[in-house]
């Protein structure tokens, strides 16, 4: 079968593996996952965002993009803008690490085994800073998905619909959230991949379907 570069197959992290990344204690602080509507000024978010990130690390910017769905006009989202930072070497920390703790963002996840992913958080306005390679197959997925997201209504009403329900549902922890809904977010790459006239791709339905 034809399988698109930067398909996954469909799992999510055990409560143990999330709980192994995390490296700050505020990581694993319960707090209330909510989806509000969307909100205009995600995108001011986001530039205010990346202008401290590129005021703090200069040259070691490779890229820095909104993603998630607060990048996604008319979108619902929890209020907390998700950015890609791309930097030459996610692993070498004391290139970049010192100098974003400086800016106020604070390293709560690091996961070599995924692409070398570290994940900063930051406040106001509140972040999610996701810190991968310039080759990372993750940032080139998450950018397709917003770009898709923009341009499928009724995929952007579905994900909406799926999030608030799951929201509903009253978590305190974002990951387990994230795994609540995982289905439909790999339903839609499925899509996505199959509609990218770049890269044949032939369906990999879930297990459960």
């Amino acid at each position: 079968m034809a399988v698109h570069p930067l398909w996954n197959p469909y799992e999510v992290p055990s409560a143990e593996e999330i709980d192994a990344a995390r490296v700050a204690a505020s990581a694993r602080a319960p707090e209330t996952v909510e989806v509000v509507p969307p909100d205009p000024a995600w995108s001011q978010w986001y530039d205010a965002v990346r202008s401290r990130v590129v005021a703090a690390l200069g040259e070691q910017v490779v890229s820095i993009a909104h993603v998630g769905s607060t990048s996604v006009p008319g979108l619902p989202a929890k209020p907390v803008v998700d950015v890609d930072l791309l930097v030459p070497d996610p692993a070498h920390e004391e290139a970049w690490l010192p100098q974003l703790e400086a800016a106020g963002f604070e390293l709560r996840v690091r996961e070599p085994e995924w692409e070398e992913h570290r994940c900063l958080r930051g406040t106001d306005p509140a972040c999610n800073l996701h810190v991968f390679a310039p080759d990372s197959r993750e940032s080139r997925r998450h950018r397709m998905f917003g770009a898709w997201l923009r341009t499928h209504p009724a995929d952007r009403e579905l994900y909406a619909s799926v999030k608030q329900e799951v929201a509903r549902r009253g978590f305190t922890d974002a990951m387990l959230y994230n795994n609540e809904k995982a289905w439909v977010i790999y339903d839609l790459y499925e899509k996505i991949f199959a509609a990218d006239p770049e890269h044949p791709h032939d369906p990999h339905p879930r297990p459960d379907r």
